[in-house]
């Protein structure tokens, strides 16, 4: 393995021996939550996947090095830290060659996760195809990296900020399968649904290992989305929330704030608009992703040792 990248001495035992490992991004510690929400966050979904029999890989880059599994002194630090970059696959080099620090996107996740031999990965949601991309060209990194990288990923759909019809448009064109979990619609991250059809509802999280394991042994590339609806007891008024999309993307367009700098911004406003009340929902649905996350892992790892 690079000596650029270290993986904790429990994720790699767990891999070596076949066991399930669940990775995690940590944009959203640095970026998508604020002190100390984003700590108790982080070591409570980390608790929840070792509860369901795999062991949790949170990825950031610390000081230049890759780092697959984080300790607790290193998510204090991450949530805490100042100028913390965000990774996505463009940025790898930069932030490793410069001694930087960064926590990793969805794509930067994927792909790290994959270079460690991961397969499971749980977020929030992932990006894709931002509204008016057909004059912005805003498209987001993680619909490539699905498409080239082997890894499963749990997410509440795809964020609601973004336009979901071009989306699930753009997965297709990569041959990405979205995968409903429980539900034939795509849920809309803060809420269950959103109107457009999933490819593919699986019911069980055997079902998904079996789809893994068929896609991946038959030497078809690329990754599996598995969209899984934020419980009912946090499912957002779609009317509350879309309003609130779209005050924030006026403001946003008004000050130009562009690129990586949208989704914060545009995540921040709604917190903001909604008084608060998304913040709930997205702690919720992530704690609801690794779950699923873990018991898909636990269902693949048992196929993979017979």
């Amino acid at each position: 393995m690079n000596t650029k990248i270290e993986i904790q001495k429990e994720v790699e035992l767990a891999l070596k021996n076949g066991k399930p490992v669940v990775a995690l991004e940590s944009t959203i510690i640095s970026h998508g939550m604020p002190y100390p929400d984003n700590v108790k966050m982080a070591k409570n979904v980390e608790d929840i996947i070792r509860q369901k029999g795999a062991i949790p890989a949170t990825i950031a880059i610390l000081n230049g090095v890759i780092k697959v599994g984080l300790s607790a002194d290193e998510i204090e630090m991450l949530a805490s830290a100042k100028n913390v970059f965000k990774v996505g696959k463009r940025d790898i080099a930069y932030v490793v060659s410069q001694g930087k620090t960064g926590a990793t996107t969805v794509s930067g996740t994927s792909l790290i996760a994959e270079m460690a031999g991961i397969k499971v990965f749980a977020t929030g949601g992932i990006g894709g195809v931002h509204r008016g991309a057909q004059e912005t060209f805003d498209i987001s990194r993680d619909l490539e990296e699905l498409a080239t990288t082997n890894i499963t990923v749990v997410c509440a759909g795809a964020k609601s900020i973004l336009d979901l019809g071009l989306t699930l448009e753009y997965l297709e064109t990569k041959g990405v399968e979205v995968i409903g979990y429980q539900t034939h619609q795509l849920p809309a991250f803060y809420t269950r649904t959103s109107g457009f059809n999933v490819n593919y509802r699986m019911d069980t999280p055997e079902e998904i290992a079996k789809l893994m394991h068929a896609k991946w042994s038959l030497g078809l590339e690329g990754g599996i989305v598995v969209a899984n609806p934020i419980p009912e007891a946090y499912d957002m008024d779609s009317t509350i929330i879309n309003q609130a999309i779209e005050s924030a993307l006026k403001e946003a367009k008004e000050l130009g704030i562009k690129g990586q700098e949208v989704t914060p911004f545009l995540l921040s406003k709604v917190k903001h608009l909604t008084e608060g009340s998304s913040l709930d929902s997205n702690i919720q649905l992530v704690y609801n992703n690794a779950r699923l996350a873990s018991e898909i892992a636990v269902s693949y790892a048992s196929i993979q040792t017979h």
